[in-house]
């Protein structure tokens, strides 16, 4: 298995001769999507969604009512690719046992309307990993990877740390990290290092194109 970080929250997976992304949107290169077998998407923000990226290739896409709805608005030549999975559901992406967690995202502020979120767990062997989009929902389960967001515009770094915390995955792959500076970044990367280290968790943030290293801890 392998874990490739491809820009603020899209993760490539590649397990078994398939490749799964997730998120490319706003802040993701172009190419994230190329020889894609299947496409997750966790919510309609731009910087989760871009249709540039979904048309870059002809994988099946996977994602919840609302945001298929805002496809049917913004790319209805991709409404075809679309599966939409309720939340909750179990569903197969590429032959990939994923689950769909969680139906909102996070507050960003009291005013404002939540859009919906649903995180997606994918069982890749033995392993699980788990990409919650921008939500601080629970996977339900225990899961080997978390693919961690730690600066937003909806969080704080108590609650990066204490959601990673909860969610108790040996590794964390860092991801929403193009809200803040290298500097504030920096600060964030030695906090969650420290805290995750503490209770026997590793903490990485791989620059964009670099895997996540998963072998033994």
């Amino acid at each position: 298995m392998r874990l490739t970080k491809l820009g603020h929250s899209c993760v490539r997976i590649e397990y078994d001769g398939r490749s799964l992304v997730l998120d490319p949107g706003s802040f993701t290169d172009a190419g994230a999507t190329d020889g894609a077998d299947a496409v997750l998407l966790t919510h309609e923000h731009p910087d989760h969604y871009l249709p540039a990226h979904l048309r870059a290739c002809d994988a099946p896409i996977f994602t919840i009512e609302p945001v298929a709805a805002r496809i049917r608005e913004d790319a209805p030549d991709l409404i075809e690719r679309v599966t939409v999975v309720a939340p909750g559901s179990g569903f197969e992406a590429a032959g990939v046992p994923v689950r769909a967690v969680g139906e909102l995202h996070a507050v960003i502020y009291s005013d404002l309307p939540r859009v919906h979120n649903s995180g997606y767990v994918l069982t890749l062997g033995d392993r699980r990993v788990y990409h919650p989009g921008d939500a601080f929902t629970l996977p339900g389960e225990d899961v080997d990877v978390l693919c961690a967001p730690i600066c937003a515009p909806w969080q704080k770094v108590s609650e990066a740390i204490d959601f990673a915390l909860a969610v108790g995955a040996p590794r964390n792959l860092a991801i929403h990290d193009r809200v803040y500076s290298p500097v504030g970044l920096g600060i964030l990367d030695t906090h969650l290092g420290r805290f995750l280290g503490d209770a026997g968790q590793q903490y990485a943030r791989p620059g964009d194109g670099r895997d996540l290293d998963l072998g033994s801890p």
